[in-house]
């Protein structure tokens, strides 16, 4: 007979990632199949009857909203808008700090302040940023004779606004993971194309970009996801307004739930949001793997 000792030995394999296991099932794959589930149904917490199953009738009347193309489109020029910016702006962070300069150990420090700020205190401080008439921004527009804005309080500038917002928090975060790529290349490339006469923009479209498109396109994807889903500072700023004009398919989703309670059209924006994640990150990371070849 095998003692409890021998048999607790035997499964340690099982027994050690229990714990991840029960916690990934708890908090990401429950929940993705439990919204999956009420997507087909017509549940509404307001209407008093039982959630019944209506088979594609939400995800069919989603899709005949003209609100919800709106806020689609509005998510799609949000993260292309702002993970394109700070892809630039990071990358060119991260050469100026890939060099040795005086002060470089505090310019990082001062880099990673907007990472450690809540998103909703990020969201409040920028509200009185942005503020037509007490906010610093229009008063040193006045200053230098340019004309103010009304910024989040107006449907034409709310989305510019707001990516300015992202851009501000994550352009750090692209910086350091483009940064850790660049550290990690092999100076062999950069020193034959100096010997071959390259100029410093050459070897930087046609050395270092290549070497470290596969660092960039990653921090992409984790900037687009987080973008495609972005709900604290649009809460924070101006709850989807004016009007809807700054409502995205997440807090669209949200507003379906907690709001108006109409849990099974709300699941089924969310299922949608799933899937346009999905495939866009599907498709970066392919793109990914031809710079890896």
């Amino acid at each position: 007979m095998v003692g409890k000792g021998g048999l607790v030995e035997r499964n340690l394999k099982y027994i050690f990632p229990l714990p991840a296991i029960i916690f990934v099932f708890l908090l990401m794959i429950f929940p993705v199949c439990y919204t999956l589930f009420i997507s087909f149904t017509d549940w509404t917490l307001t209407s008093g009857r039982p959630m019944r199953f209506a088979g594609l009738q939400s995800y069919l009347r989603v899709l005949k909203e003209p609100r919800f193309h709106a806020a689609a489109g509005r998510t799609f020029v949000f993260t292309f808008g702002a993970v394109a910016a700070e892809a630039v702006l990071g990358t060119i962070i991260a050469l100026i700090l890939n060099r040795e300069f005086h002060g470089k150990g505090f310019l990082k420090l001062l880099l990673l302040l907007p990472l450690v700020v809540t998103p909703v205190a990020i969201g409040i401080t920028f509200s009185l940023f942005y503020d037509p008439t007490i906010g610093f921004l229009n008063y040193v527009l006045s200053l230098i004779g340019l004309p103010q804005s009304g910024w989040v309080r107006e449907a034409k500038t709310v989305l510019i606004s707001l990516m300015l917002v992202d851009v501000w928090q994550w352009t750090p975060m692209v910086a350091l993971i483009v940064l850790a790529g660049l550290s990690g290349l092999s100076n062999e490339p950069l020193e034959s194309a100096r010997v071959d006469g390259a100029n410093a923009v050459q070897i930087f479209f046609r050395v270092t970009l290549p070497m470290i498109m596969p660092t960039v396109l990653t921090a992409i994807v984790l900037r687009s996801v987080d973008a495609l889903k972005t709900y604290d500072i649009i809460a924070a700023m101006t709850r989807g307004g004016p009007g809807y004009s700054s409502e995205n398919l997440n807090f669209m989703a949200y507003k379906l739930s907690f709001e108006y309670f109409t849990m099974g059209r709300a699941s089924a924006s969310l299922v949608f949001l799933f899937l346009i994640v999905l495939m866009f990150s599907i498709g970066v990371m392919q793109v990914r793997k031809k710079f890896e070849l």
